[in-house]
């Protein structure tokens, strides 16, 4: 084993039709453990150099942006914070996580490889994607898998301690990829990208409805979001400078890794960050995908029902770019990242598959499916 996970993965089940009251849900559920998740981001703002009372304007900052632009999305983090028994602008950091570290003086993670295929052709099949979530090892204690219930959809995924909502598909068929980017102009003061996703998972009727969310949100930072359903797939650019539609790798497939893929944000990316790791990243994947495999990427909803063969796209090894990330032994704090899980999503059919570990454990770690 890698590295260490706990012997049991939370499972939350919220259904509350009042955002509040469905907020207070998680954060009695999360009880104690949201305090780890909460200690821990204490410590990888501390190392990059970003002192408490920072972090605490910022998320306040942030908070005030998610109810100027949708109340109901700041009331489930403030249901959070109550049900959990812990000040509001402790979970408002960590909705706000991704906007508060582009402050950070340390060395960011690796970061995530996605890829999504929409097999060519009538009755080929239906869209299949699969992922890695990759961050810092020591919050592997601390991520979850949700189904929740009561705004517009239905929607089940993964997400973090006290976050709202990351990676999963809704009860409309909208499948929802997420990665972090990294532009100089990145900050906070607009709506966190994770609180963004939330929206998307609970709202967006379609992609093109996903879309219209994405653009009409006052954005002041980065990532990617890869939305697909039955009919239609995007890759979108998000950036403070405007959200912009990034190609696929081919007619039938999408890829991201965390480097900008459009050139307006391009132009002043943080490559630092991430390069020449997402590059390596990028480019071993095209490759991979235009032989075919090791596996490719199995198309059609049968493929779903074998998520070990859909993520065994993801696998690499010794001297290969790291696909499959694994933590270097004995790097301190900020340094230590890994793929903390693995996740594949079919709209069509409405579920979610997640692996507890890396791709390269698919075989003898537990998957869970959850279905919207």
């Amino acid at each position: 084993m890698p590295f260490p996970r706990p012997a049991h993965r939370p499972h939350l089940a919220v259904s509350a039709a009042d955002p509040r009251r469905r907020g207070a849900e998680r954060g009695r559920l999360l009880g104690p453990e949201l305090h780890g998740a909460i200690e821990t981001y204490d410590r990888l703002f501390a190392l990059g150099g970003i002192a408490p009372e920072v972090v605490r304007a910022d998320a306040e900052r942030a908070l005030d942006a998610v109810g100027a632009f949708r109340p109901g999305l700041r009331e489930q983090i403030e249901g959070v914070a109550e049900g959990a028994g812990v000040e509001v602008w402790r979970i408002a950091a960590l909705n706000a996580r991704t906007e508060i570290l582009a402050r950070s003086a340390a060395v960011p993670p690796g970061e995530c490889s996605t890829v999504v295929r929409r097999p060519a052709g009538a009755g080929a099949g239906s869209p299949v994607g699969v992922q890695t979530w990759d961050w810092h090892v020591e919050l592997a204690p601390y991520w979850h898998t949700v189904a929740s219930s009561g705004a517009a959809h239905r929607y089940v995924g993964l997400t973090e301690h006290g976050i709202l909502a990351k990676i999963g598909v809704n009860s409309a068929g909208v499948a929802l990829h997420f990665n972090i980017l990294g532009h100089e102009a990145d900050g906070v003061g607009g709506i966190s990208v994770h609180v963004l996703a939330t929206l998307v998972l609970e709202d967006a009727e379609s992609v093109a409805h996903a879309e219209e969310l994405v653009h009409s949100a006052p954005l002041a930072s980065s990532g990617s979001f890869l939305l697909f359903d039955t009919d239609r797939t995007v890759l979108l650019d998000l950036s403070p400078v405007g959200v912009f539609e990034a190609p696929p790798v081919r007619a039938d497939t999408y890829l991201r890794t965390n480097h900008f893929l459009t050139p307006v944000p391009a132009a002043e990316e943080k490559s630092r960050l991430y390069q020449p790791d997402s590059g390596e990243r990028y480019r071993f994947l095209r490759d991979r995908l235009a032989d075919g495999g090791p596996t490719g990427l199995d198309a059609g909803r049968a493929a779903a029902g074998v998520p070990e063969r859909t993520a065994g796209l993801l696998v690499t090894g010794p001297g290969e770019p790291p696909v499959t990330c694994l933590p270097e032994p004995g790097a301190p704090l900020g340094r230590r990242w890994a793929s903390l899980a693995t996740v594949v999503l079919d709209p069509a059919a409405r579920t979610v598959q997640v692996l507890d570990g890396t791709p390269a454990e698919r075989f003898t770690r537990p998957w869970r499916q959850l279905r919207a």
